[in-house]
């Protein structure tokens, strides 16, 4: 990610700003950074998972959003999670009808240029939506699918799955999806 602007933008300047682009930008603390672009193994990975999401949560009253929908974690946090899922009527900003509110899944395909902002900052925002049940991080280069369960105690709890004869748990949908099938036609380098 890279900053857009130095000065402090306001929601609104925001919103007319990334609406004009052509681009996707994150929006943190008044300052808009335009989204990375992506590798074909990112891509592909997004689409397996979603397809295979979808697929497991079709006949349920949940909707899979690709990328290209925003989330607001907070009145200075919006972003482009890679999926976004909602069990239950969907919600949008008052000032913004293309804006999410409350997801009750994120996952983020993880990129070396954005990892540590994925498991950082971006992570701690999102922990602050009380919608949030599940926050999963997938590995592009390696199979391994990480997710963070929010408790009853408000703790999170971390689980890993590292196999392709495995399935990652998705314990706040109900559902397993097979690390094989996330990873359909990946190639992974040494």
């Amino acid at each position: 990610m890279s900053a857009h602007a130095h000065t402090p933008l306001t929601e609104e300047e925001y919103f007319a700003l990334d609406s004009a682009a052509e681009f996707k930008n994150e929006f943190y603390d008044g300052v808009m950074y335009a989204m990375a672009g992506t590798t074909p193994s990112h891509s592909l990975i997004t689409a397996n998972l979603t397809a295979e999401l979808y697929q497991a949560l079709k006949q349920r009253s949940c909707r899979v959003y690709v990328s290209d929908l925003r989330v607001r974690a907070n009145r200075n946090t919006y972003t482009y999670p890679d999926i976004a899922i909602v069990c239950g009527e969907p919600r949008f900003a008052e000032n913004n009808k293309n804006t999410l509110i409350n997801p009750t899944v994120l996952v983020e395909v993880l990129s070396p240029s954005t990892e540590s902002h994925d498991r950082g900052l971006k992570f701690h925002r999102y922990r602050q939506l009380e919608s949030l049940k599940e926050y999963v991080l997938v590995s592009q280069d390696q199979p391994r699918v990480e997710t963070y369960v929010r408790q009853p105690s408000g703790s999170w709890l971390y689980s890993e799955f590292s196999a392709l004869d495995s399935s990652a748990n998705f314990d706040s949908l109900d559902c397993k999806i097979p690390l094989a099938e996330i990873y359909h036609q990946v190639e992974f380098t040494e």
